[in-house]
């Protein structure tokens, strides 16, 4: 029996069983697929938002303008790739001119500080690859990029490191309420009790809400598509670049990324599921030709790779952070499309809060510690301290993604700390050991046998995702 249940380990789920760790409190995250971050959390922009687009008076507003700092002190804590690199906001006509102004007036509404309206020679000044169709801009030093997985998987790992447990693979499809208790059962026949649920399934929140009988909203799932390109052109732009958002989204962007590629997108298509995450020809064309009109250099032939990721909305365009009405001690956390990256540290607050206005008693944990320890220690040291460590841990003197720079013992140790890496995209996602130009075509197979290894299975066994993506079938 568990104090809370937490459904969803995306960064949402994640960061607040990180936030309740620091209480007396037994925790237990569900997760239904083979790892944390495999939905919109391992597929967005990966931006650190200002808090100027958000409506005033919204949780939105509220939550990214809180959000912005405390994601930066709490990446910091859990040695997440997190970079305050400023973004852009770029007018091309008199009429989007007019339209920056009434978003700069909002970001001051919404108390967000440093911004500045310059023009189209003033901006160029300081990103010499814009359009010179730029007539105007909206500086924002505040902002930011992130890594939104590993955020994500750093959050889980401490909170683990703190006594919360995850359980993967753990499909829920009914909860039902037998006293004082909640029993989540999976698709597998597994169950969970909890005194608290916590609805974090992002795309998937509004099922689990049927659930317990709670038809108050619906979620739209929206894909976006994007291209990410070698780091030969990460360094196009310094800046996040963004053209005039519209009620659909925030526009194409262009992109550095903490790693040094460059990224441009997304799109924005409401589907029909949140299964529906393949790539269009037309949704990359139109990736290619609005970040062209941004910056027109960008080199669309390093990209190498695209993807597409759904994110959750809401017809009422607001975060939905709240008690049902139907089912007491059941917190429904919903909507958290952008920016619930940038808010993730602020909601994960915000819904303690809210547990606490349901009667839950929150004691500190004195043993509690918000600090993890870098997984990338290795490769920041210089060429001395490598070879002082490697006459230790030989492992780590051999290079397995040749791209990427990644030795085995940083993906012995992916495999082997909290969130345990699994599958060859857990591995991925914790070392970056295929993420380079040949996307794991190189160092693919060593990791296959080095996942075989660590968890005593066969190579048959280890998958690329979880279940029904096996790398291998047999020997010939």
């Amino acid at each position: 029996m568990f104090d809370i249940a937490i459904v969803g380990a995306g960064v949402i789920g994640s960061m607040t069983a990180r936030e309740l760790a620091k209480y007396q409190v037994s925790v237990c995250v569900l997760e239904k697929e083979s790892d944390v971050a495999c939905g919109a959390s391992k597929a967005n922009s990966g931006i650190v938002h200002g808090g100027f687009d958000p409506e005033p008076d919204t949780l939105k507003a509220k939550l990214n303008v809180e959000g912005v700092e405390k994601l930066f002190a709490v990446a910091e804590q859990l040695h997440a790739p997190i970079k305050r690199n400023g973004s852009i906001v770029c007018a091309f006509n008199e009429e989007e001119k007019g339209s920056l102004k009434a978003l700069f007036d909002r970001g001051v509404e919404n108390g967000v500080s440093g911004m500045r309206l310059l023009t189209g020679d003033e901006i160029r000044a300081l990103e010499p690859a814009l359009s010179p169709n730029v007539t105007m801009a909206l500086h924002v030093p505040t902002a930011g990029i992130v890594c939104p997985y590993e955020l994500t998987i750093a959050a889980m790992g401490n909170a683990m490191d703190n006594g919360v447990t995850l359980k993967t693979n753990f499909e829920l499809v009914s909860i039902v309420k037998e006293g004082e208790a909640f029993v989540l059962t999976s698709s597998d026949g597994r169950t969970v009790r909890a005194s608290y649920v916590i609805n974090c399934a992002g795309c998937y929140a509004d099922k689990v809400a049927r659930m317990v009988g709670d038809e108050s909203f619906t979620i739209i799932p929206r894909a976006g598509e994007y291209m990410l390109l070698d780091k030969t052109e990460g360094s196009r732009v310094s800046h996040t670049i963004f053209q005039m958002p519209s009620k659909e989204g925030k526009g194409i962007l262009v992109s550095p990324t903490v790693d040094g590629n460059l990224l441009t997108g997304p799109t924005a298509c409401v589907v029909d599921s949140p299964d529906v995450t393949q790539t269009t020809p037309e949704g990359l064309n139109m990736v290619e030709r609005l970040a062209s009109k941004s910056v027109p250099s960008v080199n669309f032939r390093s990209v190498i790779t695209s993807f597409s990721g759904v994110r959750s909305s809401e017809k009422h365009g607001d975060f939905i952070i709240r008690e049902s009405s139907v089912m007491p001690r059941f917190i429904n956390v919903a909507a958290i499309d952008s920016p619930g990256l940038t808010s993730c540290v602020a909601i994960a607050e915000y819904t303690v809060e809210r547990l606490k206005e349901c009667s839950m008693s929150l004691v500190e944990n004195p043993t509690f510690n918000g600090v993890r320890e870098d997984p990338h220690a290795f490769r920041k040291m210089s060429d001395e301290e490598k070879d002082a460590y490697i006459r230790k841990r030989p492992a780590y003197g051999k290079i397995v993604c040749r791209c990427e720079g990644v030795s085995e013992g940083e993906i012995r140790d992916a495999i082997r700390r909290n969130p345990k890496a699994v599958d060859i995209d857990g591995v991925k996602r914790r070392t970056r050991s295929g993420m380079g130009r040949c996307q794991g075509g190189f160092c693919g197979p060593y990791v296959m046998k080095l996942l075989a290894e660590e968890n005593d299975v066969s190579k048959e066994s280890v998958t690329k995702n979880g279940s029904g993506s096996s790398m291998i079938v047999g020997r010939i």
